[in-house]
C-alpha cells in the first residue's frame, strides 16, 4: 500500500519551534493580564479608592470587547496580513497595560482594559494562523496543545508573580512586567513567517455588527442573571420591564440576534458575497458536533472554576492568596493534559478521546461532590481536582485541534476566532448558570431547614431577608444576625445551618455539572473518526471531504 499512501500520512519534517514560542508567550501575555487584574483586586481597590465591583467591571469590559470583535479581528488579519496586524495589536496591548499600570482612576482602568480586550480580538485569530502556517501533522497537534496549555500556565504565573508583587512591591509592577513581555514578543515576531495579506478580502460590516451586538446582549444577560434576577427584577437591576428582570430579556434578544446573524451568513454565502465568518468551518455534522462538545466542556470547566474558589473561600474561609495556591494542582493538571494529549492522536480518533475525556471530567466532579468537607487538606478533594483538570485540559486541546485540522489552512483565522467566541460565551453561560443554580439550591435548603429548627423561631427568621440568600462566610452571617434579636444559641444554630446548607448546595452543583459532562458524550460520539494530523493534506489537495470520508484505514498508515 506504500505507493498509494497519501502524501499527508508521510512523516512530517519538524520545523523550528520559534513560532510556537512567540505564540505561547503572546497567549501568556494576554491571559496573564486578566489574571493579574483579578489577583491584584485588593491593591487596586485600595490604591484607586474604588469598590471591588469596579475591577470586576473592568475585567468584564475587556472580555466583552474581545468576544464582540473577534470575528472582525480574523478578517482584518486576513485582509492586511496576520503578522502585520499581530505586531500592531501587540504594541497597542502593551500600551494598554502601561495605562493600567499608570491608572489614577477607575475610568482610566476601565478604558485601558477595554482597549486591551479589543486588541486581543486581533491577536487570538493570528495565533492560530501562525500555528497553521508553520506546523503540520503531529507537530501541529502538539503546538495546539501548548497553545491551550498557555492559558492555565498564565493563570499559575499570575497567582505566583502577581500575587507576590501585590503583597510586596505593588500591584502596578505586574502590568509593567506585561509591557516588557509585549516588547519581547514584538521583537520575536519579526522572525515569524510572513502570512501573505489578502487585500481582496472584503469585510462584511453588517455581519460584524450583528455578531457584536448579539454577543454583547448575551454576555450582559447571562452575567446579570444572579444579581438582576432570573425572572423578576431585583433592586440591583439597572431597569425593569413591567417588573421583569432585564437579564432574560437581553438573553432573548441576543439569541434572536444570533439567529439573524447565521441567517445573514447563509444569505451572503448563497449570493457568493463575503461573510464575516466562513460557515465552511462548521460545514459538516462532525464539525458542529465538535463545537457542541467544546461548548459543553467550556461550560462545565468555567462553572467548576467558579465553584472551586467559592468552596475554598466561603466554605473553608481561606484568603485569596491561599485559594490561589490551593488551585495550583488543578491548574497544572489542565496544563499537563493539554500538552500531552497530542501523543494519543495517532492511536485513537477524536470521538474516542473526547468521550473518555468527558467520563474523566464527570468522575472528577463526582469525586469532589462526595468528598468536599469543611477542611481543604483532604487527599481525595485534591485528587478530584487533578482528575477534573486532566479531563478538561485534554478535551479543550482536542476539540480545538480537531476543528483546525478539518478546515482548510486559509480558514485558520476563522477557526481561531470561533474558538475565542465559543470560549467566551460558554464561559459566561457556565458561570451564570452555576451561580443561579447553586444560590437557588442554597436558598431552598435554608428555607426548608428553618422549619426543622425550632431553636430558630419565626420571629427571628422574619428579620432576615431569605429572598436574598447567597454564599457568605460565618463572619458575614454573624454580622447580619448581630442586627437582629438573635441570642447566642440561636446564632450558633444559624451558623451550623448555613455551614451545612452551603456545603450541600455546592455538592449538588458539582453533581449537576457531572451530569452535564456526561451529556457531552452525545456530541463527542459524533466527532470525526479520523486522526487530526492527517486532515490538512487531504484538504489542501482541493478535494471536498465529507466527515464520513475522513477516516483513514490502518492499511494507509
Amino acid at each position: 500500500m506504500t505507493e498509494s499512501k497519501p502524501e499527508g500520512t508521510l512523516r512530517e519534517v519538524s520545523t523550528s519551534w520559534l513560532p510556537l514560542i512567540v505564540v505561547v508567550l503572546t497567549q501568556i501575555q494576554a491571559s496573564f493580564a486578566v489574571n493579574a487584574l483579578t489577583v491584584s483586586m485588593q491593591g487596586i481597590t485600595t490604591d484607586l479608592d474604588t469598590p471591588a465591583t469596579s475591577v470586576g467591571t473592568a475585567i468584564t469590559a475587556g472580555t466583552f470587547a474581545m468576544a464582540a470583535f473577534i470575528l472582525l479581528g480574523a478578517k482584518i488579519g486576513a485582509k492586511f496580513g496576520s503578522r502585520r496586524v499581530f505586531q500592531l495589536a501587540i504594541i497597542v496591548h502593551g500600551l494598554a497595560m502601561a495605562a493600567v499600570a499608570a491608572s489614577i482612576s477607575p475610568i482610566m482602568l476601565f478604558v485601558a482594559q477595554a482597549a486591551s480586550g479589543a486588541v486581543i480580538a486581533l491577536i487570538a485569530p493570528a495565533l492560530v494562523v501562525f500555528i497553521a502556517a508553520n506546523f503540520r501533522g503531529e507537530q501541529q497537534a502538539r503546538a495546539i496543545g501548548y497553545l491551550a496549555a498557555a492559558i492555565p500556565a498564565a493563570g499559575v504565573l499570575a497567582l505566583l508573580i502577581a500575587g507576590t508583587f501585590a503583597s510586596t512591591i505593588g500591584w502596578r509592577w505586574s502590568f509593567v512586567l506585561i509591557v516588557g513581555l509585549a516588547a519581547v514578543n514584538l521583537l520575536l515576531s519579526f522572525r515569524l513567517k510572513v502570512v501573505p495579506a489578502q487585500p481582496e478580502v472584503r469585510i462584511d460590516w453588517v455581519g460584524a455588527l450583528l455578531a457584536a451586538g448579539s454577543i454583547i446582549l448575551l454576555s450582559f444577560g447571562f452575567s446579570g442573571l444572579n444579581s438582576w434576577g432570573v425572572l423578576m427584577a431585583t433592586p440591583d437591576a439597572p431597569f425593569a420591564l413591567f417588573g421583569l428582570s432585564p437579564a432574560p430579556v437581553l438573553i432573548l434578544f441576543g439569541a434572536l440576534g444570533g439567529q439573524l446573524f447565521f441567517r445573514w451568513l447563509r444569505k451572503r454565502k448563497a449570493e457568493h458575497k463575503p461573510q464575516i465568518f466562513d460557515l465552511t468551518v462548521l460545514k459538516s455534522g462532525s464539525e458542529r458536533a465538535t463545537t457542541f462538545a467544546m461548548s459543553v466542556m467550556l461550560f462545565v470547566g468555567t462553572a467548576a472554576n467558579f465553584l472551586i474558589p467559592l468552596y475554598i473561600q466561603i466554605v473553608q474561609g481561606r484568603s485569596s492568596f491561599q485559594t490561589s495556591i490551593a488551585v495550583i494542582p488543578y491548574t497544572l493538571s489542565i496544563f499537563l493534559a493539554s500538552t500531552l494529549v497530542a501523543g494519543l492522536y495517532r492511536r485513537f480518533p477524536p470521538r474516542t478521546l473526547a468521550s473518555i475525556g468527558f467520563v474523566v471530567v464527570a468522575a472528577g466532579l463526582t469525586l469532589l461532590a462526595f468528598t468536599i468537607r469543611n477542611e481543604w487538606e483532604q487527599f481525595l478533594v485534591v485528587l478530584g481536582l487533578i482528575v477534573l483538570g486532566l479531563g478538561q485540559g485534554a478535551i479543550v486541546a482536542l476539540v480545538f485541534n480537531t476543528l483546525l485540522s478539518a478546515a482548510p489552512k486559509s480558514l485558520a483565522g476563522d477557526v481561531g476566532a470561533w474558538r475565542g467566541l465559543v470560549h467566551n460565551i460558554s464561559g459566561s453561560v457556565g458561570i451564570a448558570v452555576a451561580s443561579v443554580f447553586a444560590v437557588g439550591v442554597l436558598g431552598s435548603l435554608i428555607t426548608v431547614a428553618t422549619v426543622d429548627h425550632p431553636e430558630l423561631p419565626p420571629g427571628l427568621i422574619s428579620q432576615v431577608d431569605l429572598n436574598n440568600v447567597n454564599f457568605i462566610t460565618n463572619e458575614q452571617l454573624d454580622a447580619v444576625l448581630a442586627r437582629t434579636t438573635a441570642t447566642l444559641p440561636q446564632l450558633d444554630a444559624a451558623i451550623a445551618l448555613n455551614e451545612l446548607a452551603r456545603l450541600q448546595a455546592l455538592k449538588a452543583s458539582m453533581l449537576a455539572l457531572a451530569g452535564i459532562a456526561l451529556l457531552g458524550i452525545v456530541p463527542a460520539s459524533r466527532m470525526p473518526n479520523f486522526r487530526p494530523g492527517e486532515i490538512p493534506a487531504q484538504l489542501s489537495s482541493g478535494r471536498e471531504v465529507d466527515s464520513d470520508d475522513r477516516r483513514l484505514s490502518d492499511s494507509e498508515m
